[in-house]
């Protein structure tokens, strides 16, 4: 896991929703600080209690797998950080994980030792906790078969500044995440000491520790997250603290203090107090583009041997958007398109082949063949979503379907027109502003789903981050009579019903059929201008909300 460190403020549960959802796949792909546990050496004994979690969703990106330590606490019990326990797809606190495995015992993340699966977590904290999340990064996993592995006792104290403490993991050792030599497969190991908190320049005020040089020449790494701070207590190894995130630039690492938490610990492993497990909201259908969203539609008109198609923004296809009143028809196309289950967890997996279709005129919409068909992705279980010929009223309720929550909204107003950073959309959908229906950074693309929970209405696109009027990131509202108007933090989604009308058997788009009234191509200029399609992808409409 990495050791990116986001802000302290507690923010809005929209922005925890948000952070929840990105440290699936972000961290482990994010920059990462240069320091790793250098200074010390490979391990030469293996520590019987010391683990490598292993989850294969998300897959770490690194060959062996590895994506985090943890420590064995008891035969089926093993400690580590609840960030990576947070790789759950809905972000849930209590949960049942898919696919996620423990190896304990070996010095080799690849071999040796004893291999168990996860059938259970427990996360102390989470991002959206109204208790703070710093100094309580921690989370237990149960195993579904006990372990032989000789456990490791908790420290009876917080271990007082300049203690001696042995640090141990597989994290990486060089800052290239695409140096396959970065990521180690043995254990290393090194010997430091608790610095005073103060070392720590982004220190929570209480309920971490410092660990590692001053200079942060011997510290922990990306990827050690959740291993431990060792002390020794009666000539016997103790923990006494776990890698939860960097401690500032050239500085030591930050650990959860785990003595300060040893009865929340206590209570669940010996079961006096279990907290139940989450309410997941039901997410099926979500396809996780990674900056935006999409979900598999069909139309009235398609059969079961046509190539499945996906829906998401315009915004949101790969290279340069297409321009102002223009269109991209017909382009090759290659990503990974996971249909998610009800949990978040890829029911199926296709490839985008082909971007049939993308504007970000008029509306904003992309549509992509895959490389299965509607029977085949049905006998696979997923979700495929019925394509509406209806536009949205006002008043109409609505159900944004997000890769890791449903949000609940209400259509507001249908907007005359939509403009943004050069671009118009008609006939917006202006949403009711309540805590329900929020959608942040990162939730363009997602679906909005009449009350049927079948049907795709709409599709979310942009909200004004700062009150600007008419500027990338801030869209505004332009009456029949010409008035603008520009409000922060209102939300659009765009109309898809058009959508229909233009589509054939076997998937095909024809953009002259009657009753098409979709935006057609147009060439790009030859010139570069803001208006010629040289557009950042992270600009025009919905740019924020990828």
């Amino acid at each position: 896991m990495h050791l990116s460190r986001p802000r302290r403020s507690a923010g809005t549960a929209v922005a925890a929703l948000a952070a929840a959802a990105l440290a699936l796949t972000a961290p482990l792909m994010a920059a990462f600080p240069a320091q790793a546990i250098v200074g010390g050496t490979e391990s030469t004994r293996a520590y019987s209690f010391m683990g490598s979690f292993q989850p294969s969703f998300p897959r770490p990106p690194r060959a062996d797998g590895h994506g985090c330590g943890v420590e064995v606490l008891a035969p089926r019990w093993v400690l580590t950080a609840s960030h990576c326990a947070g790789r759950n797809p809905t972000g849930a606190k209590v949960g049942v994980p898919r696919g996620w495995k423990v190896r304990v015992g070996s010095l080799d993340t690849t071999s040796g030792g004893e291999v168990a699966q996860v059938d259970h977590y427990y996360r102390l904290a989470t991002n959206r906790d109204e208790g703070g999340f710093w100094g309580r990064d921690l989370a237990l996993m149960h195993l579904r078969t006990p372990v032989r592995a000789k456990p490791v006792r908790i420290a009876s104290t917080t271990p007082a500044d300049n203690t001696p403490v042995r640090i141990i993991g597989w994290g990486m050792t060089c800052d290239d995440s695409d140096n396959p030599a970065c990521f180690p497969t043995r254990l290393r190991e090194a010997d430091t000491v608790v610095q005073p908190i103060s070392t720590c320049p982004s220190a929570a005020p209480s309920g971490e520790l410092c660990i590692g040089s001053r200079d942060g020449s011997v510290a922990a790494s990306n990827m050690d997250s959740g291993g431990p701070a060792l002390v020794r207590e009666g000539g016997r190894w103790a923990v006494a603290g776990v890698v939860s995130g960097p401690g500032g630039d050239n500085a030591p690492t930050l650990f959860t203090d785990v003595t300060r938490h040893a009865d929340w610990i206590n209570g669940i492993i010996t079961g006096t107090n279990v907290p139940p497990d989450d309410q997941i909201p039901n997410v099926e259908g979500a396809v996780d583009l990674n900056d935006c969203t999409g979900s598999v539609v069909r139309t009235s008109a398609s059969r079961p041997k046509d190539p499945a198609l996906m829906l998401t923004n315009g915004h949101c296809v790969q290279g340069q958007p297409p321009a102002p009143g223009t269109a991209l028809v017909d382009q090759p196309a290659d990503r990974e398109v996971p249909i998610a289950d009800p949990q978040g967890y890829p029911q199926t997996t296709a490839r985008a082949n082909r971007l049939v279709y993308a504007t970000m005129t008029g509306t904003d919409i992309a549509l992509y063949r895959l490389d299965k068909t509607y029977a085949q992705l049905r006998a696979a279980g997923a979700k495929v979503f019925q394509l509406t010929s209806t536009p949205v009223r006002a008043g109409d309720k609505l159900t944004m379907a997000y890769t890791s929550i449903r949000l609940n909204c209400t259509a507001e107003a249908v907007v005359t027109h939509l403009r943004e950073g050069g671009y118009q959309q008609d006939d917006s959908i202006r949403y009711a502003t309540s805590e329900d229906c929020a959608p942040w950074h990162g939730t363009s693309g997602s679906a909005l789903l009449a009350p049927d929970g079948n049907t795709v209405v709409g599709i979310h696109n942009t909200h004004n981050d700062a009150g600007e009027q008419c500027t990338d990131n801030n869209p505004c509202e332009v009456g029949t009579d010409g008035a603008v108007t520009s409000v922060q933090g209102r939300a659009y989604g765009q109309q898809v019903h058009m959508i229909a009308a233009c589509l054939t058997k076997g998937s095909q788009l024809d953009l002259s059929r009657q009753g098409c009234t979709l935006t057609r191509a147009r060439p790009r200029p030859d010139h570069r201008t803001g208006d010629s399609g040289d557009h950042d992808r992270h600009s025009g409409p919905g740019a924020h909300n990828r």
